[in-house]
């Protein structure tokens, strides 16, 4: 089972990243699946199941007579953690990390107030073991990008808000992506955990006012540093590998 499952997703890699890179024009026709199967290597059953789960990402749409047809950019998924990783192998452009910034900028400001109002202290416990990990991960080296990840996770979970929980799942891609990209400047970790403090505190203290403002800190600053790894031309993190480790800083 596992070897036809890791098949399928292949595939569906290879299919997804082909798209992505703009192979096939929105609205046109994809080859039909006999000869994607011959070009790919593998069985016409798979190309369907690769093609249902294109389908159901809003890459392509299928009907008769019409085939496979690629879908524009703005009908795909872009909560599916395949797509954002996809489109960090064909590369990161400039709208999704602005596109993904303005969102960070609408969602987690009034999170953080709500957080601040609902937080258990369960809540506080779990968003306070991922701050103790990032930190560790800037003294001692470590994953730092998996406890950001947490920390920002457990803000939105903490405002007992069930389509709030669910959108945290659905922006964990998203938000790693800004992570990886943020924290690969150089100290960019270490001069973020006082502004990740800064927001705990003031949820810690019930502060709606300050707990916003403190999360507008660090979203703009992550802001600016992928604006400087952009301008630097450096090459921008592959999504689909895992998070660099952090070299210790002492």
């Amino acid at each position: 089972m596992g070897a036809i499952k890791n098949v399928h997703g292949n595939t569906l890699d290879r299919l997804g990243v082909t798209i992505m890179s703009g192979r096939y024009a929105p609205g046109a026709s994809m080859p039909p699946e006999p000869l994607l199967g011959e070009e790919l290597g593998v069985s016409r059953t798979v190309v369907r199941e690769a093609v249902k789960s294109l389908v159901a990402k809003g890459l392509v749409s299928t009907g008769p007579k019409v085939g496979t047809r690629v879908m524009p950019a703005d009908q795909w998924n872009w909560f599916d953690p395949d797509v954002v990783v996809w489109q960090s192998q064909v590369g990161l452009t400039r709208e999704f990390l602005r596109d993904l910034q303005e969102l960070r900028r609408v969602v987690e400001p009034a999170a953080v107030r709500m957080a601040a109002e609902r937080a258990t202290a369960d809540d506080i416990a779990g968003i306070e073991a991922a701050y103790q990990g990032m930190r560790r991960a800037v003294e001692e080296g470590g994953d730092y990008v998996t406890h950001d990840l947490l920390f920002h996770q457990g803000l939105l979970r903490a405002c007992h808000n069930r389509m709030l929980a669910q959108m945290s799942k659905a922006l964990a891609a998203l938000l790693r992506t800004s992570f990886e990209i943020s924290t690969s400047r150089k100290d960019g970790p270490r001069l973020s955990l006082p502004l990740h403090r800064a927001v705990l505190d003031a949820v810690i203290a019930r502060r709606p006012d300050q707990a916003e403002e403190a999360i507008l800190v660090l979203i703009d600053g992550a802001r600016e540093d992928i604006d400087q790894v952009l301008a630097s031309r450096r090459r921008l993190p592959k999504l689909d590998a895992p998070a660099p480790h952090l070299r210790a800083t002492v």
